[in-house]
């Protein structure tokens, strides 16, 4: 029968990795399935700092024809509005991907694996078509589907996380900035007084269909599969890192 486990929390032992949520307690392979602007970023960054996690990037992402992730401009194809279009940068060129699918595989396998042998990775809804061609390419495969594709290329042990965000709405506002600005994550520097985005209503309704429709997409998929899976609500886990931090003495009063 189909469990998906509440977030209890993410317990990181080190030198010895034991993943501990829900009762799983076997260091296993891991893909967080999220949606863009979801929190994923914040979990696999903090997976990723343990140092015996996996290095969970989001591998999937690349288009072959640029080897570039998704332009802010073929976030909208379909759209004619031209108030919309004009926010947003002009298409790249890019340059193709020339590796074979086997090449590929066996990069992404060591990529996303720590010394322990834990393998991390991340997979965006909008990205399944991508991994579908990628294994395609390969020998002996086990079928068509994306449940296959996965085994293929990953192995059959697979634990699946999802991360999901309650308020859609701000999660469509944050990506609307991100495809505005191409600034997908914060980094050290300060951030600037005004970034160029501009607010636009129908951009964000826009995008807003997107992110619900790829959360949607991930709860059939895991219940058609009958995936058993690790549900991570984003103002849940930042909650939880917020009281820990807090417990520690490390906020600022």
């Amino acid at each position: 029968m189909l469990q998906s486990h509440q977030f209890d929390f993410l317990q990181i032992s080190a030198p010895n990795f034991a993943f501990i949520v829900s009762g799983m307690s076997e260091p296993r392979p891991y893909l967080v399935c999220a949606s863009q602007r979801s929190g994923s970023t914040l979990l696999v960054e903090s997976l990723r700092a343990t140092t015996v996690a996996g290095n969970p990037e989001e591998f999937f992402q690349y288009l072959p024809s640029t080897n570039r992730s998704p332009q802010p401009r073929q976030w909208f194809e379909g759209v004619t509005d031209e108030t919309v279009l004009a926010l947003l940068a002009p298409l790249e060129p890019g340059t193709a991907d020339t590796r074979t699918a086997e090449q590929w595989r066996d990069q992404l396998l060591s990529l996303g694996r720590t010394p322990n042998g834990v393998w991390g990775g991340k997979l965006m809804w909008n990205q399944v078509p991508l991994v579908l061609d990628r294994a395609a390419g390969l020998t002996d495969r086990s079928g068509d589907d994306l449940r296959s594709a996965l085994d293929d290329i990953l192995g059959r042990d697979l634990a699946f996380i999802h991360v999901y965000r309650r308020d859609v709405v701000a999660q469509a506002v944050s990506m609307w900035r991100a495809v505005q600005t191409q600034v997908w994550r914060d980094d050290a520097t300060p951030p600037a007084p005004h970034d160029g985005a501009e607010y636009h209503a129908g951009g964000i309704a826009h995008l807003v269909r997107i992110l619900r429709d790829q959360d949607a997409q991930w709860r059939n998929w895991f219940e058609a599969e009958g995936l058993d899976h690790i549900d991570i609500g984003f103002d849940d886990f930042v909650a939880r890192i917020l009281a820990e931090l807090a417990r520690h003495e490390t906020l600022p009063a």
